[in-house]
C-alpha cells in the first residue's frame, strides 16, 4: 500500500469532506480528509489504482488539488 497527503483547495464544510472521501473510495482507495489543514490523506494499491487518478477524481468534485 502506498500513502501520499494532497494539499487540496476549496473544502469547506462536511460537504466537502463527504465528497473526496466518497470520490476516493469510488477507486478502491481510501482517504481521509483534513478540512482545517485543507489536506487530504490517501493510503491506496498502487497496483489498482494511480495518484493521478485519484486526484482526478477529486478535481472531478469540483476541487483543486495543488
Amino acid at each position: 500500500m502506498s500513502n501520499a497527503v494532497l494539499n487540496v483547495e476549496g473544502m469547506s464544510c462536511g460537504h466537502c469532506v463527504n465528497s473526496v472521501e466518497k470520490a476516493v473510495a469510488s477507486l478502491g482507495a481510501s482517504a481521509k480528509v483534513d478540512l482545517p489543514a485543507k489536506t487530504v490523506a490517501v493510503e491506496f494499491d498502487e497496483n489498482k489504482v494511480s495518484l493521478s487518478a485519484i486526484k482526478e477524481a477529486i478535481e472531478d468534485q469540483g476541487y483543486d488539488v495543488v
